[in-house]
């Protein structure tokens, strides 16, 4: 099965390609852009299918990130991997970035359970636990720096992911959370598709909000 990953939901703008029979990477395409992901995803789509050396017919399933993370970013890979789906007939499936990001922590070091934590601000931090068999152990939460370190004490877990900045009580510059294509990827190729929904996971409503008085009325 040829799997294309798509990955807008942080700083990067990221494409894929995976033939999940072999287990082999067939292409990764990664830029940091920060925003404008709209302008830039379909080129990477593009360049990541002819790397792999395929058509675009040939792609069998699409993973796409679906959050937590940029709000505008996760509409434009969710609308897109579900386009490409549509347009090419084939299963389209959703993965998170906390558990991209467990994933990441397991591949390297899987003797302790983790829990993905991403600095959301606001006091705010998204977060889940997984087992060392990268099993979800609850759902994606929006929580603070208390209940993460309960979290810690109680399932006895390691910390991936900014927030483990928050833990420190110590102002630190930490680099934006970034989520491995190849990972996204691999999840895709796993997911169960009649679970993974390719539907926006959102912890926290958006920031912009249509003002009071201003709403134009509809016929």
């Amino acid at each position: 099965m040829k799997v294309l990953a798509i990955d807008t939901a942080g700083v990067d703008c990221s494409a894929a390609v995976l033939d999940a029979a072999t287990g082999q990477m067939l292409s990764v395409v990664r830029e940091r852009i920060g925003k404008g992901h709209a302008e830039r995803l379909m080129a990477m789509v593009e360049e990541a299918v002819g790397t792999a050396g395929i058509s675009l017919s040939s792609i069998e399933r699409i993973g796409v990130t679906i959050g937590p993370g940029s709000f505008t970013g996760i509409r434009v890979g969710v609308a897109a991997a579900r386009g490409f789906g549509l347009a090419l007939g084939v299963d389209t499936v959703g993965v998170s970035t906390l558990h991209t990001l467990a994933q990441m922590h397991l591949n390297a070091d899987a003797s302790l359970p983790v829990i993905a934590a991403m600095d959301a601000k606001r006091d705010e931090i998204y977060a889940q636990v997984f087992a060392v068999d990268g099993k979800p152990l609850n759902p994606p939460q929006s929580i603070d720096v208390q209940q993460l370190r309960r979290w810690v004490a109680h399932f006895g877990a390691k910390v991936t992911g900014t927030a483990c900045a928050l833990l420190d009580d110590a102002d630190q510059t930490v680099e934006p959370d970034r989520f491995d294509i190849a990972v996204v990827a691999r999840l895709a190729a796993l997911a169960d598709v009649t679970v993974d929904w390719p539907k926006p996971l959102y912890l926290r409503g958006p920031d912009a909000k249509p003002q009071d008085g201003f709403a134009l009325l509809r016929a």
